[in-house]
């Protein structure tokens, strides 16, 4: 199970004045309210603790897990351990083994399905753990297998800029392998870049509000470093309130932090969410007050001509600015779907025939909801329960679409900037389930000359031992780079 699934872990049970507490590390890649939690449920050796048995405990403060959807304002930051405190007939004692079931839901506020409908987090766990003394450490440090790649040599006028997202290195940051500092050393010892991308919400302990201490420890990196800021990565918690969506004040608000916030660390650009005409309408000015532009990301499973961007596009028209274009998710164009994710949805149960039915779905034309609708009917008429996959039911189609390659020419003179998404590289240095070649002819034909900014993805089917993000990325780089290269041969150009 990746990092960033786990609830608690074989060191989460310690010693408690009252009976015993948990330790529980944030089930999702990137930092969220304490109001998107809507469920904790705990079983002690067999016996289900009542409600009023449970207390949340974050950065000092103390919560009723019922309370906890009030907390719109307290950030659960991903690399912060909170504590639940276990009222019990008596205290455990060190070196006592218990048996553990942690059931957890989570609404992530920000993947928004329909209006004050959101994509759940569901996390089930059931642990023998063993009483360690309430003050030992949190965990040890994970173990990362890092290794060395050598890089592609660059070659002069190449037709785009290579970068990454540090959002590739989620295992790694979850777990506490990486602060930004050291993550930024090992990007540059795997002369990775010069492009750096970041999700603020998963880098930002103020986030959405960049402080002038952040913005310090940001800027001397790369002045260090010699990278560069490529796109900024700005979420929009629309259900953050849970009681109703955000209005278009508290929408534009929030924006506007973000905006700022990219602005004060030198980047370009910012990634925007929401594409709601009265949000633009007064994001547009503001933008061009900060001198930034503003890419929405095509994402799996829609593609530059499906019917959501298409009213994307027509809105653009009619705004008529030349700071709004769009950022390529290259998982919108996908031949098939990645093995690590089979991987995973085999972990987590899935027969071969169900497996087979998953990719005979994904390959279909329906619309991505449908097909999902279609695989969570077959799973259910063989009994399976959904539940079993938490959010990779929903993920399996959101992650991975099949739109022609051709048809990122359609905007080609709106692209700002390229996710180039990965999950494998293979043993011969290719992407098995993206045609990395004929994305980078297409790209490079379009004329296109920004960042293609790696962005792996195989952290949600992997465990943080399972690869080295950083090493990942500088093979893509060099599958990219030796794809520039082929482009720009005049044997093959002829």
């Amino acid at each position: 199970m990746a990092t960033h699934n786990v609830f608690i872990n074989p060191l989460s049970l310690r010693t408690d004045a009252d009976g015993a507490k948990l330790l529980l590390h944030l089930p999702w890649y990137r930092s969220l309210w304490l109001s998107v939690v809507d469920e904790i449920v705990v079983t002690f050796d067999g016996q289900e603790l009542t409600q009023d048995q449970l207390t949340f405990r974050l950065n000092g403060r103390s919560y009723r897990v019922a309370e906890l959807r009030e907390q719109v304002d307290t950030l659960w930051f991903l690399q912060d351990v909170a504590e639940l405190a276990l009222d019990l007939d008596a205290p455990v004692t060190v070196g006592e083994h218990h048996t553990v079931e942690v059931r957890a839901k989570l609404t992530l506020v920000y993947m928004q399905i329909r209006p004050e409908l959101y994509v759940p987090q569901n996390v089930h766990q059931v642990l023998d753990l063993e009483v360690l003394p309430q003050d030992a450490p949190a965990a040890p440090r994970p173990t990362v297998h890092t290794r060395d790649v050598t890089p592609e040599p660059e070659q002069p006028d190449e037709p785009f800029k290579l970068g990454l997202t540090l959002y590739s290195a989620t295992n790694e940051m979850v777990a506490g392998h990486y602060d930004l500092d050291s993550l930024l050393a090992r990007v540059a010892e795997q002369q990775v870049g010069p492009g750096i991308e970041i999700v603020a919400s998963q880098m930002i302990r103020s986030y959405p509000v960049v402080t002038a201490e952040f913005e310090r420890e940001w800027r001397s990196a790369f002045d260090q470093y010699g990278f560069e800021p490529s796109s900024y990565g700005a979420n929009l918690d629309f259900g953050r309130l849970r009681t109703r969506d955000m209005d278009n004040d508290e929408e534009y608000e929030f924006s506007a932090h973000m905006l700022r916030g990219a602005k004060r660390l030198g980047f370009p650009l910012v990634r925007i969410q929401s594409t709601r005409r009265a949000l633009l309408e007064r994001l547009v000015p503001l933008a061009e007050e900060l001198d930034l532009k503003l890419g929405y990301e095509i994402h799996a499973p829609h593609g530059p001509n499906t019917p959501a961007t298409m009213e994307v596009r027509e809105l653009f028209d009619e705004l008529d600015s030349p700071l709004l274009g769009f950022v390529a998710d290259f998982s919108s164009t996908m031949h098939a779907m990645s093995p690590a994710l089979l991987k995973a949805v085999r972990r987590l149960g899935l027969d071969d025939a169900a497996v087979q039915r998953l990719q005979e779905i994904w390959a279909t034309d329906a619309p991505g909801t449908e097909r999902q609708a279609q695989f969570l009917d077959y799973l259910r008429s063989r009994d399976i329960e959904p539940a079993i996959l938490g959010s990779f039911a929903h993920l399996a189609f959101n992650m991975h679409g099949h739109v022609p390659i051709e048809e990122w020419q359609d905007i080609m003179p709106q692209i700002l900037h390229v996710h180039a998404k990965f999950y494998d590289i293979d043993e011969d240095g290719n992407e098995p389930a993206i045609d990395y070649r004929g994305l980078v002819q297409e790209f490079a034909r379009g004329g296109f000359s920004g960042y293609m900014s790696s962005e792996w993805e195989g952290h949600a089917f992997l465990d943080v031992e399972d690869a080295d993000s950083i090493a990942l990325v500088r093979e893509q780089h060099n599958l990219i780079r030796r794809a520039m290269h082929e482009v720009m041969s005049p044997t093959l150009a002829k």
